[in-house]
């Protein structure tokens, strides 16, 4: 399946066993001698009161605990497949819980939380909650916003998108030790007070054509930084996401599309 090119492996683990060691998800991951992923999903029995465990492991094996794109595909795929009915399904993640809703057309809307702006639990060295950090990148100063959006986020605010080194300082920015887990990086171009142009090097995946938990990162820290309004329209290389937000200690609704390629089988 594919959240506007950000393409997913997507496994039923409710009636089937799945348990593989970081290194099989990885090979798995491979484009030439694998399948070929950005990310694996993993649709799981519900550990508490939700309908589902939505579980994500990224092309290098690592689990991570948020995908706003592959929560659509997840939504997408628990109605095609039968396993539920509802138009609004909730599913544990490493995160907390989202809440799913496939509208018209298989666009899906997804709750995806409060964002955080406390620097421990984003988490983030710095002692002080700040609209903007600095950090010293290949010999520049680099001028970000970081949050949480059940993963840790950092936002660029860039002239132009298509002339960002988006691959030589996100490589580079992504693992710096401010970011004790690591991060993802959004270059964000600003349109106009309610639309962006938005790259992202994800964390253990490099850059990919659309990332959902990024786009509603670059929105808010927009919004926080007073350049733009809500609603806003991110566009990224593979399409359009909507993004809500009310303000500090409201959740944000993001708005997008789902899409289904194939079915498969591999012996493991």
């Amino acid at each position: 399946m594919h959240g506007l090119g950000n393409d997913f492996v997507v496994i039923d683990a409710i009636n089937q066993q799945f348990d593989l060691p970081e290194q099989k998800i990885k090979a798995l991951a491979d484009r030439n001698f694998g399948i070929g992923f950005d990310q694996l999903l993993l649709v799981k029995p519900a550990q508490g009161s939700a309908d589902f465990r939505y579980e994500i492991y990224n092309a290098d094996g690592s689990e991570v605990s948020q995908c706003g794109n592959g929560a659509r595909c997840f939504a997408l795929f628990v109605k095609m497949k039968g396993l539920s009915n509802k138009q609004t399904v909730r599913v544990e993640t490493g995160a907390g819980e989202l809440e799913l809703r496939i509208n018209a057309n298989n666009l899906v809307q997804v709750n995806m939380g409060v964002p955080i702006f406390t620097p421990k639990l984003i988490p983030l060295a710095a002692e002080t909650k700040q609209t903007t950090y600095s950090v010293s990148i290949n010999d520049q100063q680099i001028s970000f916003a970081a949050l949480s959006m059940g993963n840790p986020h950092a936002v660029i605010q860039v002239d132009n998108i298509e002339t960002a080194d988006v691959a030589g300082i996100g490589k580079v920015m992504e693992s710096n030790p401010i970011f004790p887990q690591r991060a993802n990086i959004g270059f964000a171009q600003t349109i106009s007070p309610s639309k962006i142009k938005l790259r992202v090097y994800e964390r253990g995946a490099a850059e990919t054509l659309a990332c959902g938990s990024g786009a509603c990162a670059a929105a808010v820290a927009g919004i926080e930084q007073g350049l733009l309004t809500a609603p806003v329209n991110v566009e990224l290389a593979g399409g359009l996401l909507d993004i809500e937000w009310a303000g500090r200690d409201k959740p944000v609704i993001m708005t997008g599309p789902a899409t289904f390629v194939f079915d498969g089988s591999i012996e493991l």
